[in-house]
């Protein structure tokens, strides 16, 4: 039996040739790099990915070069979130048969659809392939809730329903689907949006779909391990200095992100509009940040 996902999920950002074109030589050595590093799983294309920029095809092409660039030491997760029902399931199949170990969906955003149309979404893909199937809320981004209800019926009803992603960075929220999860299926993943993980991990929270890891993966790793031993000492000053680098990366997502890659020796290229490049002020500070937190002098250069 298949285990359900946990620590932390690399979440590679899409890289784009000078010409605007997918670069799927760079992107499957981000994916290399971030399996190199430690990273527990993998996802693509989040937000952080500029998944809404992307065409069906490149969505695609994407999918298999993670499966295959991964090469089975870790799981890989597809998002196939579409505000179309049938659209993201034509996805999921298809990343099914790539070889993908699941696939993460929001709720159908734009319609505002009623609660049963809601879980009819959810029904209808997760229940459509035979992968594993992680939700994903975020209700800043797409502006309907998946509630605990709904998280209830869904973990009842698929038995390939293994987690949640949740961004609503809501810490109601979140205790509330860890034990309603906790209750109904022991073992149900859920993650934090990115790394605030010395105030979720004691909750039962599975880990963090990371922000960071691309910049800083060995900071990443040892915040996660220390929540996971229950060292809250060591946990403490390492969360503060997180969440440092979370206020500078989160500016301008993604594009912050990527520069501060650039920096690190591993270029992506831009972001595509409307998301625009940094200032010449906006890398300074990027690069004073990086710098007075230990990132330049630490962490790995190049791929």
């Amino acid at each position: 039996m298949k285990t359900n996902p946990k620590g932390i999920v690399g979440a590679p950002v899409t890289p784009f040739a000078p010409d605007g074109r997918v670069d799927l030589g760079t992107f499957g050595k981000q994916v290399n790099f971030l399996v190199e590093k430690g990273v527990h799983v993998l996802a693509h294309p989040m937000h952080i990915g500029e998944s809404i920029s992307l065409t069906r095809e490149e969505q695609r092409d994407l999918a298999k070069c993670l499966v295959d660039s991964a090469r089975g030491r870790v799981p890989v997760y597809v998002n196939v979130s579409a505000a179309g029902t049938g659209l993201a399931l034509d996805l999921a199949r298809y990343c099914e048969k790539a070889g993908a170990a699941g696939i993460v969906l929001l709720p159908p955003y734009h319609w505002k659809p009623p609660k049963e149309a809601h879980i009819d979404h959810f029904m209808t893909i997760g229940g459509g392939v035979g992968i594993q199937m992680i939700a994903y809320n975020n209700t800043g981004a797409v502006h309907i809730e998946i509630g605990h209800d709904v998280l209830a019926h869904l973990i009842e009803r698929l038995p390939n329903f293994v987690g949640l992603k949740d961004a609503s960075f809501h810490m109601k929220y979140f205790t509330e689907a860890c034990r309603v999860s906790s209750e109904l299926s022991p073992g149900f993943s859920v993650f934090t949006g990115v790394e605030y993980l010395l105030p979720s991990m004691p909750l039962g929270g599975a880990g963090a779909f990371s922000a960071c890891a691309e910049v800083a993966p060995r900071f990443t790793l040892r915040l996660y391990e220390a929540c996971a031993r229950g060292d809250l000492a060591a946990a403490r000053p390492l969360q503060y200095k997180m969440s440092k680098l979370l206020n500078l990366l989160m500016q301008n997502y993604p594009a912050t992100i990527k520069y501060a890659m650039q920096v690190m020796g591993r270029p992506v290229g831009e972001t595509r509009k409307p998301i625009l490049p940094l200032d010449a002020g906006a890398k300074k500070e990027v690069e004073r940040t990086l710098d007075s937190l230990g990132v330049l002098a630490e962490e790995p250069r190049g791929w």
